[in-house]
């Protein structure tokens, strides 16, 4: 029996990782979670949660899943990368080989890797350092979403009103919050549009409280750690700007429209006045052909697989690993100031959780 742990920093961890909790129950094998620096309060009754480092010592896990990129490098077994998303250059790098998809840090034994692309650079970067895996997988978390029947066009009443999902990251120099905010109150109050409105874990509270105040007939808000996976096929179309989130959602084969992304291309309608929202929104809702074939392509440069099985690909490439590949590998660097730095995240990041801990 393999014991697995799954480490998270960030609420959005969570979708990645059950998928693959679900395939390793399947299998008749054990999995434990170690949250450190985000609520653990979306972990369910059945979730095993190890509360301290003692206990994932004496867990003593074959392999840890990491979809960030740091983790406490003394935890025991190997560490798996499977990503927070998809290989974009979402800074506007010059090129997306220098983002920060393919920087490595020297935590990390195996990569899982989603499409062709990333696999070959990542493979590169393996011949050049040789103290770590490639293993192309698929990325787990869309195995719910690739698993259903096909999507495209959802199906709606006469009468019923087009659904917005409106998701935004936290950096400055890419969300699109603060100047959406009043535009997308506007719009969710004028009866030509529903909204589901969600944003980065990481954005600024008092913009948060912004949008929670939009709440209303026409405007749900959703918390960070709410699971988003279900609701992202009840709409019909995405308002975003640079958040990897419209990735997944083009997987329903539904369109987006951004908001001055760094990403731009002919798969999504991208706006730079706030005025224009609304009429991209209306051009998107009608799933026009061309850019619906734009969004199909990307997705087959993004993710290289349509079965839903990703997840066992993941523990089937781990399990190769072990047996068959970590041997062959030159040791990790030592990397002392970057381990010494690891150790202070580590407890600073417990001490922030110490008031949910004893509550």
């Amino acid at each position: 029996m393999r014991r697995y742990l799954f480490f998270v920093n960030q609420p959005y961890s969570y979708s990645i990782l059950r998928p693959l909790q679900e395939e390793i129950m399947r299998r008749g094998d054990e999995a434990a979670w170690f949250v450190a620096g985000c609520s653990a309060a979306p972990l369910r009754p059945e979730e095993r949660r190890l509360g301290s480092v003692k206990e994932v010592m004496e867990y003593n896990a074959d392999a840890t899943f990491v979809p960030g990129d740091w983790v406490p490098y003394f935890f025991p077994g190997i560490k798996v990368e499977v990503f927070h998303g998809m290989a974009r250059n979402k800074r506007g790098h010059s090129s997306e080989d220098e983002s920060d998809h393919y920087r490595i840090r020297g935590w990390f034994d195996l990569y899982c890797t989603h499409a062709v692309k990333d696999t070959e650079k990542f493979r590169e970067l393996a011949a050049q350092y040789q103290h770590f895996g490639v293993a192309h997988t698929g990325w787990p978390k869309l195995d719910p979403l690739l698993s259903q029947p096909g999507e495209g066009k959802r199906n709606r009443s006469e009468n019923e009103l087009p659904v917005v999902f409106y998701a935004s990251t936290f950096s400055r120099s890419v969300t699109s919050a603060p100047d959406l905010v009043e535009k997308i109150g506007e719009l969710s109050r004028n009866g030509r549009w529903k909204f589901i409105v969600t944003l980065h874990p990481k954005m600024d509270p008092a913009i948060v409280d912004q949008y929670r105040k939009l709440s209303g007939e026409n405007l749900r808000f959703v918390e960070s750690d709410e699971d988003l996976l279900p609701l992202l096929p009840q709409a019909d179309v995405m308002l975003c700007d640079t958040s990897s989130i419209m990735f997944e959602f083009m997987f329903l084969d539904r369109p987006v429209v951004t908001f001055r992304t760094k990403m731009p291309g002919p798969y999504l309608i991208d706006v730079h006045d706030v005025e224009d929202v609304e009429s991209a929104l209306e051009e998107a809702v009608q799933y026009p052909d061309t850019l619906m074939q734009e969004t199909r392509a990307l997705c087959d440069q993004l993710h290289s697989f349509r079965d839903g099985r990703s997840s066992g690909r993941v523990l089937d490439a781990v399990e190769d690993f072990l047996i068959n590949k970590r041997s062959e590998l030159k040791p990790k660097p030592m990397n002392l100031l970057r381990k010494l730095k690891v150790r202070r995240r580590l407890r600073k990041e417990l001490a922030r959780m110490a008031p949910e801990s004893s509550g």
